[in-house]
């Protein structure tokens, strides 16, 4: 019997990854929350992988079809700028290694490829911008900060479900770190 027959037992990890695309398709506004916590009631009850094909069906794409998530990408700049922004796969760890610098990572239209995102700094004399996406929950209880202003609110205000917590760990040194929401742009 094939891998994806409807007949076939539901995995908790396809579950997982059918609970991740609901959770970026709410971010990107393909769901309505309401539908979300359908959605995910379902996909929590579903015994079987026929039980979950309808819950992504329309959603225009495969849990598992799409490219391996990537575990981790580095930045490194000196007396620079960097800036990541528009259609861009998220890492599960992004790790920043900068001196003197302006940063911008926009993730507002970024594809997630896991409900979390650790972003490592190590930064020093650095401007850095966080730009998110309804839904996505900023914790920098591990982040380290010295001689740095770092403006953080807890999300967009708009009662969004959460559907990405982005974490801060490191160090920051000399600078400054602010965040702002932003409805991705179709």
């Amino acid at each position: 019997m094939p891998a994806d027959s409807p007949a076939l037992r539901a995995s908790d990890e396809q579950r997982d990854r059918v609970i991740d695309l609901l959770r970026a398709a709410v971010a990107d506004g393909r769901l309505d929350p309401v539908e979300f916590n359908e959605r995910l009631d379902a996909a929590l009850a579903a015994r079987t992988v026929g039980a979950l094909a309808p819950l992504y069906a329309d959603l225009g794409a495969m849990p598992g079809g799409d490219a391996p998530p990537v575990e981790l990408i580095t930045i490194k700049e000196r007396h620079g700028s960097v800036r990541r922004d528009g259609r861009w796969t998220l890492p599960h760890r992004l790790k920043l290694n900068t001196a003197w610098c302006d940063v911008l990572l926009d993730l507002t239209s970024a594809v997630r490829s896991a409900p979390e995102l650790v972003i490592e700094l190590r930064a020093t004399g650095c401007s850095v911008a966080l730009v998110l996406a309804p839904g996505m929950v900023v914790n920098a209880n591990e982040l380290s900060v010295r001689h740095s202003v770092v403006a953080i609110s807890r999300d967009a205000g708009d009662d969004s479900p959460e559907t990405m917590q982005v974490r801060l760990v490191g160090r920051m040194r000399h600078g400054g770190l602010n965040t702002q929401w932003r409805t991705p742009r179709p």
